[in-house]
């Protein structure tokens, strides 16, 4: 494990009384597009058209899927991500911060000749943000998808309506757990039907507004309890209301409400939250805590700029859960909520706030 991946996993392995000699060789596996993510922080309002802004802060960092990889990397999971390289210095830059600095498995990921990264410059103001992206699909052979994917215990999949993502089922048939996010649907049906690969996935996790237009219904819970017909388990995230999953096998419900937090840059908050969510998935955890879990490391995640950069690790958890219980003015039920944490954080070595992000491209962390 690299110098750079311990400063964000103290060396903890959520699946450490887990692991046997026959395990699988990763922890999980995904798949996707690596952008260069380039974001400008500290603005005030929208750039104004016609207008020169200046942001008080900025960050580059590898994003799209790359925000995924780096966030269950940190939390001490073996990750293995197949996905295109470009041979320019955007492409060099993202593969050396995922390999090197985070400790991701990239054996199955290539650099194309001549083919130059997909780049988003993103905006963040008022708790938002404002993209605009620019990219090229990697020419044939399309090899970073594996037709057989490796042995995992995990596999995250991001569905797009209509697009087949044909390694999702040779994965589960080998005993892979998948779990699915999915995004806003440019077609506008909202046809669950058109998701062919839910059918293998163990979890769904969609938010509010897209699992109501998918399963037709005016509530969150209630597009929950109709996906648990469908997946053995439906997580909803709400936003600022927290998040709620219904186990479609026991029936068990659970809803946690979100941490209040000051928002800087929600880049990437909800690939951390699945992040969070499978590793305590993984490590057997009640669906409570789970989901608390992953809320937790995504509230963590709005409060530094950028994707993969701002995902926090175990040292990040643990300051913060050292932080929290000397504040006065938390209530005693909140803090019990957390209290699972006590078994599974790191002795807290670094006091909150704690920086975590390397500012631009250039600059090298130290060991």
């Amino acid at each position: 494990m690299g110098g750079q991946q311990h400063q964000h996993t103290a060396g903890v392995d959520p699946l450490g009384g887990l692991r046997t000699p026959e395990d699988p060789e990763c922890d999980v596996f995904l798949t996707g597009t690596v952008f260069l993510d380039i974001v400008f922080t500290g603005l005030d309002s929208a750039p104004v058209r016609g207008t020169e802004t200046w942001a008080r802060g900025m960050g580059s960092s590898p994003g799209g899927v790359a925000n995924m990889a780096t966030a269950l990397a940190r939390l001490g999971l073996r990750t293995s991500l197949a996905a295109a390289f470009g041979d320019d210095h955007y492409g060099e830059y993202c593969w050396d911060a995922l390999a090197d600095g985070e400790g991701i498995d990239l054996s199955r990921s290539r650099t194309v000749p001549g083919w130059h990264s997909p780049v988003t410059v993103s905006m963040a103001y008022d708790g938002e943000r404002t993209m605009v992206s620019h990219g090229h699909e990697a020419p044939p052979p399309e090899g970073s998808v594996p037709t057989c994917p490796p042995r995992a215990r995990a596999a995250v999949a991001s569905l797009v309506p209509g697009r087949p993502e044909e390694w999702v089922a040779g994965a589960a048939r080998h005993g892979t757990r998948i779990f699915a996010d999915v995004g806003w649907d440019e077609t506008g049906r909202w046809d669950l039907g058109a998701l062919a690969e839910l059918e293998h996935c163990g979890a769904f996790l969609p938010n509010a507004e897209e699992a109501m237009r998918y399963t037709r219904t005016d509530c969150p819970r209630a597009a929950a309890r109709a996906l648990a017909d469908r997946v053995p388990l439906a997580v909803v995230t709400l936003g600022a209301d927290g998040a709620y999953a219904v186990d479609g096998a026991t029936g068990e419900t659970a809803e946690v409400p979100a941490i209040s937090v000051t928002a800087l840059d929600p880049t990437g908050a909800g690939d951390v939250f699945v992040a969070g969510f499978v590793t305590g998935t993984l490590a057997g955890w009640p669906l409570a805590d789970r989901l608390a879990f992953a809320g937790l490391t995504a509230a963590l995640s709005v409060q530094e700029f950028g994707g993969s950069l701002s995902a926090p690790g175990w040292v990040e958890v643990s300051a913060w859960w050292q932080y929290v219980q000397s504040c006065s003015d938390q209530e005693p039920a909140a803090l019990r909520r957390y209290g699972f944490l006590d078994a599974l954080v790191p002795p807290p070595g670094r006091r909150w706030p704690l920086r975590r992000a390397v500012p631009t491209i250039g600059f090298r962390g130290s060991d």
